[in-house]
């Protein structure tokens, strides 16, 4: 078992969430029940299941919570393109957000990789 507020990928995943819900909160209110409502789910989604694997008793059973949580983090990063594309948010937010949400995605393959190793 981790302590998951020690992980780095758990603050990073919790910094990208609070970005993600200070975009949302200027899209248009048509969009409440829609790409807002889902791009936040997406975004919260990413450290609770980073939490609940780091609490899981096996390497094996994390490595999966750690999976879910990339999912989430690409289904986040589809969503941050259509704002953009739909004008929701400016070019230089995607770019700071795509930015950070890579880094993420690349320390939650290398932490992957690592409990992997550790189940051979």
């Amino acid at each position: 078992m981790h302590n998951f507020r020690e992980l780095k990928i758990w603050q990073e995943a919790m910094e990208i969430t609070k970005l993600t819900y200070n975009l949302t909160k200027v899209f248009p209110s048509s969009e409440m029940y829609g790409l807002t409502s889902q791009m936040n789910r997406a975004a919260v989604s990413i450290p609770s299941n980073i939490a609940e694997g780091a609490g899981r008793n096996s390497n094996k059973d994390f490595t999966q919570f750690l999976n879910i949580a990339i999912g989430s983090c690409f289904e986040l990063e589809t969503q941050m393109i259509l704002a953009f594309e739909f004008t929701y948010i400016t070019k230089e937010d995607l770019e700071i957000f795509t930015l950070t949400i890579n880094k993420l995605e690349r320390m939650i393959n290398s932490l992957i990789s690592t409990l992997r190793k550790q189940l051979i």
